[in-house]
């Protein structure tokens, strides 16, 4: 049920109340990202996707913007700021001191930050973004290169078609080996834990319906939580067609965000379960539909795993108006 807020010359006293403070809490959150986003003011920025997960991209040649998590919600924001399921900072490699032995093999560092303000270790989807600007904007040339990200150096490849295909390594367990359990309101269901290395926990439904209706705008509960201590993604899988047709389609929570159109290691961790249910090759390529679009995800004999889609540079934008 939604919000019933008083009409004019109301006079419930609890409806004022409630309308009184849906007005300051909306007041309180366009103030406080103002105050965030002020000392931003003129800062370039753009807007890209992959599959519908989309993200701001924050251009930084010379490491001279420290994003606050303040500020990462504030661009994140769809109503107050520019919009996004995520924040791409574009960084030399070389300046970042977490990442700064990655230099000698990839020139930028992709920074990426989830909506809420906290840190990712890997964005698959980014990544391909991420991979886009820097081919679009002339700061790297040819079909192939590398990105550095808190996962680890990640080789890119720009296909034919447009396409950007990252090689996101191999995918590990959790420390803990147990059986996560995923509870969504009344519902529950055994999932399989994946590293990629963000956490992720796969859940396969009996049938298309079944994902359709389920209510992801509640966060799952996945117990024990000591198997993911800093959070999980969960995602809800349906197979299509039969196992041999390595086919299926997702929906995802993402840890941070809430549901997305797409998460690109999300499919990968999908990916890496479903091949285990179905007892796939070595290797083995799987389309995974997403409510964004398709990737293909692909492991190779060597077990790392590539992650092909699309990624698109959307707009352009100054923060603060024209600078």
């Amino acid at each position: 049920m939604g919000w019933l807020l008083p009409g004019p010359g109301s006079s419930h006293p609890t409806s004022d109340i409630g309308s009184q403070l849906w007005t300051a809490t909306r007041l309180a959150l366009v103030t406080s990202h103002s105050d965030a986003l002020a000392p931003l003011r003129g800062l370039r920025v753009l807007k890209g996707q992959g599959t519908g997960n989309d993200f701001v991209l924050v251009p930084d040649p010379d490491a001279a913007v420290e994003l606050t998590p303040a500020q990462v919600r504030a661009l994140a924001d769809r109503r107050f700021g520019i919009g996004g399921d995520g924040i791409l900072r574009v960084v030399p490699t070389a300046t970042a001191p977490e990442v700064a032995d990655q230099a000698a093999d990839a020139h930028w560092f992709m920074d990426y930050r989830n909506a809420d303000g906290s840190v990712a270790e890997m964005c698959g989807n980014g990544a391909r973004v991420f991979a886009r600007y820097l081919v679009d904007s002339g700061l790297e040339a040819g079909d192939a290169f590398a990105i550095a990200t808190r996962g680890g150096t990640c080789a890119v490849r720009i296909e034919a078609d447009g396409d950007v295909t990252i090689d996101m390594g191999t995918s590990t367990t959790p420390v803990l080996r147990a059986m996560p359990v995923v509870s969504l309101h009344h519902q529950s269901w055994n999932g399989s834990g994946v590293l990629v290395p963000n956490p992720h926990c796969v859940v396969f439904v009996d049938d298309a319906d079944e994902l359709v209706a389920l209510d992801l705008t509640v966060a799952p509960r996945v117990e024990p939580r000591a198997m993911f201590p800093d959070g999980v993604n969960v995602e809800f899988v349906h197979r299509i067609g039969a196992p041999g047709d390595r086919h299926v389609r997702m929906r995802v929570h993402e840890r941070g965000v809430g549901e997305t159109l797409s998460c690109g290691t999300g499919a990968v961790a999908v990916m890496v379960a479903a091949a285990a249910r179905d007892e796939a090759d070595q290797e083995a390529a799987y389309t995974v539909d997403v409510p964004g679009g398709t990737v293909v995800v692909t492991r190779r004999a060597d077990g790392h795993l590539e992650l092909r889609g699309p990624a698109v540079l959307v707009a352009e934008a100054t923060i603060g108006g024209i600078a």
